[in-house]
C-alpha cells in the first residue's frame, strides 16, 4: 500500500484549485457552470478561469440512480426521474445565488437509451429551467480526455483512457505528440456499474459471480483490442493507462489507506498495478456490510463498487500495465474548460481593432 504520508505531496500537484463556497469573498473573472446528468449521478461544477485551468467555486454531486430499471424496461421510471429533478432543483437554487455567465447541461447514457429520455428532459426544462442536451458517446470520450490531458505524461507515445460510468464505459485510444493528445479511436460499451449491478444482483458479491462479470466485460473489450492492438503497443512500451471514474478513485483511496476520501490526495496519483489489485481484493473481501462501513464507499455506493471493480479488473486483464494514472475529474471539468476557452476567444475578437 502507498503510505498516507505521501498524500501531502500529491495535494500540491492538483490541477484544479478548489475553494469552499462559503469562504469565497471576491471572485475575479466570470463564472461558468457545468451539469452532468448520468445514469447514476447528478453532478454540477461552477468555476472561474485561473490561468490555463480554473478555480472551483462550487460543486455538487448526488446519487440519483436515474437509470434504475432501465436495463429491463427500456424507460426511465417515475421514481428515478423525481430523484433527478429534486437534485436539479438543488443545483438551480445554488446557481441562483451567484452570477454565472454561461451554463451547459449534458445528459449521457441513461437519456440516450431511454425511450422517454427526450420527454424527461423537456420536463426538466419546464420544472428547473435547465436545457439539457444529450451528448454522443464520442463527445463523452472527448470531454473526459479534455479534462484529463494535463495528467498525461509528455514522454509517452499512446494513452488509453477509460471512464467507468453508471450505464456505459467509455474507451479513448490516444496518440500523444509532444504531450498533445489526438483521439484515434473510441468506443462506448453498454455496461456500467448500474447495469451490471441490476443484471447480477447479489451474485456479484460471490467469487463465481464476480469472475463471471469480469469475463463478460473481457469479451466486450476484445473487439476494441482487435482493431487497435493495444496489448501489443503496451508490450512495446510508451503506453499509459488513465482511469477516471468513482471505481478508480475508490481503489486509489483504499490503496492510499485514506481514513476518508480526499480528492486532492487521489487526483493525479500514479497507482502501481499491484497496489490497485490489492485494493480490489481488499474491497471484495469486505462483503456488503464491510463496504457499507468503509469511508471510501458508504451505503449509497455499496451496490455499485464491485460491478465497477469487475470492469476495472477486465481492463487490467486485457491491457496489463505496471501503473495506472488516477483522475478525479471528467465531463464537468471538460465542459468548463471548453466554455472558458470559447469565451476567451470571443473576448479576444471583441478587443481586436476594426480593420478599415
Amino acid at each position: 500500500m502507498i503510505p498516507v504520508q505521501a498524500t501531502a505531496e500529491l495535494d500540491a500537484a492538483a490541477q484544479f484549485q478548489e475553494v469552499r463556497p462559503d469562504h469565497v469573498r471576491r471572485v475575479f473573472g466570470p463564472a461558468f457552470a457545468a451539469l452532468d446528468l448520468g445514469t447514476n449521478n447528478c453532478r454540477m461544477l461552477v468555476g472561474t478561469p485561473s490561468g490555463d485551468s480554473f478555480r472551483v467555486l462550487d460543486s455538487f454531486s448526488r446519487i440519483v440512480r436515474l437509470g434504475e430499471g432501465l436495463h429491463s424496461t427500456g424507460a426511465l421510471s417515475e421514481a428515478a426521474m423525481e430523484r433527478a429533478i429534486c437534485a436539479l432543483h438543488t443545483c438551480a437554487a445554488r446557481l441562483a445565488r451567484r452570477q454565472v455567465r454561461q451554463v451547459r447541461a449534458i445528459a449521457t447514457e441513461a437519456c440516450r437509451r431511454a425511450t422517454n429520455g427526450p420527454a424527461f428532459l423537456c420536463r426538466v426544462k419546464q420544472e428547473t429551467g435547465f436545457d439539457f442536451g444529450i451528448i454522443s458517446s464520442r463527445e463523452e470520450a472527448e470531454l473526459a480526455l479534455e479534462s484529463c490531458t494535463p495528467l498525461l505524461p509528455g514522454d509517452g507515445r499512446r494513452a488509453l483512457l477509460f471512464d467507468i460510468g453508471g450505464g456505459s464505459t467509455e474507451l479513448a485510444w490516444v496518440r500523444l505528440t509532444n504531450g498533445r493528445p489526438d483521439l484515434i479511436g473510441y468506443d462506448s460499451l453498454p455496461i456500467g456499474v448500474v447495469t451490471l449491478a441490476e443484471r447480477w444482483g447479489d451474485a456479484g458479491f460471490s467469487p463465481d459471480g464476480f469472475e463471471a462479470m469480469v469475463s463478460d466485460v473481457v469479451e466486450r473489450l476484445r473487439p476494441f483490442e482487435k482493431v487497435h492492438c493495444i496489448a501489443r503497443e503496451i508490450r512495446e512500451g510508451g503506453v499509459r493507462l488513465l482511469g477516471t471514474s468513482g471505481t478508480v478513485t475508490t481503489l486509489a483511496g483504499v490503496a492510499l489507506n485514506l481514513d476518508r476520501y480526499r480528492r486532492l490526495a487521489v487526483d493525479g496519483v500514479e497507482l502501481c498495478s499491484q497496489d490497485a489489485a490489492d485494493a480490489l481484493s481488499h474491497l471484495r473481501a469486505l462483503g456488503r456490510e464491510g463496504l457499507m462501513l468503509h469511508p471510501c464507499v458508504g451505503p449509497e455506493r455499496v451496490e455499485f463498487v464491485l460491478p465497477g471493480c469487475a470492469v476495472f479488473a477486465a481492463i487490467a486483464r486485457v491491457w496489463p500495465t505496471s501503473h495506472i494514472i488516477v483522475a478525479d475529474r471528467g465531463l464537468r471539468e471538460g465542459i468548463l474548460l471548453r466554455l472558458m476557452r470559447a469565451d476567451r476567444l470571443r473576448q479576444d475578437r471583441r478587443r481586436e481593432p476594426c480593420r478599415p
